[in-house]
This record gives structure tokens, sequence and C-alpha cells, in this order.
């Protein structure tokens, strides 16, 4: 009788034990996944204006983990609404400065300097160098197209900022729109 005491008390205790340890553990794997979507929801925040990073396509897939990762309460209309607005955000980033850039008298040349400069730009050392690179490369592009108008290279230059300001404005609203969304869902879970 004895015996069979003792069995059932590591028994009982085995289980106890287990399900301490498996109560620990799952918690563990949804504060992970909490860190891991908000990491990538900061990451596509900062990949908003950061051409190195994919931005909204982080924001997104931080969304959709803490949606169907963890036992969030998240209305699945935000998903829809966050992933229509991310592909017009997508879409955006090259209509705005194309739109801009002709609007303030820019020429192909502009457009291509444009993209050449934001890549050499990339590879600077200097903070901000993909957006110095950028503007730089439509000036000297909108220069080689006719070297004799510095003004209309300015005026390009200047279309190119604004188009830049626009788009990465669009989409860095929606990233701090969807981390915020993520953060008081979190709020409310807690």
């Amino acid at each position: 009788m004895e015996s069979y005491h003792h069995n059932l008390s590591i028994i009982i205790i085995s289980n106890i034990l287990f399900y301490i340890l498996h109560l620990y553990f799952n918690i563990m794997d949804t504060t992970l996944i909490y860190i891991l979507c908000l990491i990538l929801l900061f990451l596509g925040i900062l990949g908003t204006f950061l051409p190195i990073l994919p931005g909204l396509l982080l924001s997104i897939c931080g969304l959709l983990i803490y949606k169907f990762g963890t036992n969030a309460d998240l209305p699945i209309i935000y998903i829809w609404a966050f992933g229509i607005l991310t592909v017009i955000s997508a879409v955006l980033n090259y209509v705005i400065p194309a739109k801009t850039n002709r609007k303030y008298g820019g020429t192909r040349w502009g457009s291509i300097g444009s993209i050449v400069g934001t890549i050499i730009g990339m590879f600077l050392p200097i903070p901000l160098g993909f957006l110095i690179g950028m503007f730089a490369g439509v000036f000297i592009g909108e220069l080689l197209h006719d070297s004799k108008d510095m003004n209309k290279a300015l005026k390009s230059t200047k279309g190119a900022f604004i188009g830049f300001i626009y788009g990465t404005g669009f989409s860095l609203v929606v990233g701090v729109a969807m981390f915020l969304v993520v953060i008081l869902d979190m709020l409310k879970v807690i």
C-alpha cells in the first residue's frame, strides 16, 4: 500500500511539474511571438524610409504572425484593411515620385539618375546616403540631359523630394497604424 501512495505521489507531482513546464513554455512561446511581431512591425516602420528594408511588407508579416500565431482577438478586417493599404502604398511609392517628377519638369534622365543615385547612396558611409544619392542622381541626370538649365534640374529635384515625402509619409502612417493596432490589442489581451 505504501508503494502505491508513493507512486501516486510521484505521478501527481510529475503531472503538476509537467503542467507548470507546459504553462511556462506556452507563455514563453507567446512572449517570443509578441517580441518577433513587435520587431517586424518596428523594422517595417524603419523600412518605410530606408530602402534596404522591405518596409510595410515586414509590418504586414508582423501583423499576420500576431493574428495567427497568438490567441489575439484582432478582427480580421484589420488584416484586410492593412493588406489593401500595403498594396496601395507599394503602388504609390512608384507612381507618386514619377508624377511629381514629371509635374516639376523632370525627364527620364532624372528618373534614371534617381535610381542610380539611390543605389550608390545606400553604400555611402553617411547618414541618409540613399536619400542624398537619390536627389544627387536626379540633379545630375537632369544636368546630363540639359547641362545649360540648372534651374530645371533643381526644379526636378524638388519634385523628387516632394514625391518622396508623399510616398514615405503615406507608408509611414500605415506602418505606425499597424504598430499601434497591435500594441493596443496586446494591452487588451494582457
